[in-house]
């Protein structure tokens, strides 16, 4: 969890920097929001997984994901700055978009309209099917028929 909230705080320091607070009143805030945040999540998503992302022993980033019966919710994906622009990102969905295709399985994630990441989920095939308002939901398909892993074995 500490990793979680630094993480948290890492992705709202550029918007909290304009802000004329205290270091301690932003701190205060952010842990505020995480916690917020994280209550949210745990309850709308009780059956989810929450993954950190490790290299070299270090955590960098976390995968927040909702595997239902025929869609994967993406509830979160984050790394830390200095981890962001190595193709992380982009290997941590391939492998949820090979999962899902294994599994004839929608892969699903609400994104802020002003994200950059937006651009990564449209080359990897996600495309808009609802418009939120500041947010999106998109939507990956992989157009297989059957799921390999939920066939009988008779």
């Amino acid at each position: 969890m500490p990793f979680m909230a630094r993480l948290y705080a890492a992705a709202r320091a550029e918007e909290l920097a304009a802000l004329p607070w205290s270091d301690a009143e932003k701190a205060a805030f952010v842990r505020m929001q995480f916690d917020a945040q994280h209550a949210h999540y745990r309850h709308a998503y009780p059956k989810a997984d929450w993954l950190v992302t490790m290299r070299s022993g270090e955590d960098i980033g976390r995968l927040y994901i909702d595997r239902g019966a025929s869609d994967c919710h993406i509830i979160d994906i984050a790394f830390m700055p200095e981890q962001r622009g190595k193709g992380l990102g982009s290997a941590m969905l391939a492998d949820v978009l090979d999962e899902a295709a294994h599994c004839n399985k929608a892969v699903s994630i609400h994104v802020e309209t002003v994200n950059p990441a937006r651009q990564l989920y449209r080359r990897l095939g996600f495309v808009v099917v609802e418009d939120e308002g500041i947010y999106e939901l998109m939507r990956w398909t992989s157009g297989k028929l059957t799921c390999v892993a939920n066939q009988s074995t008779s």
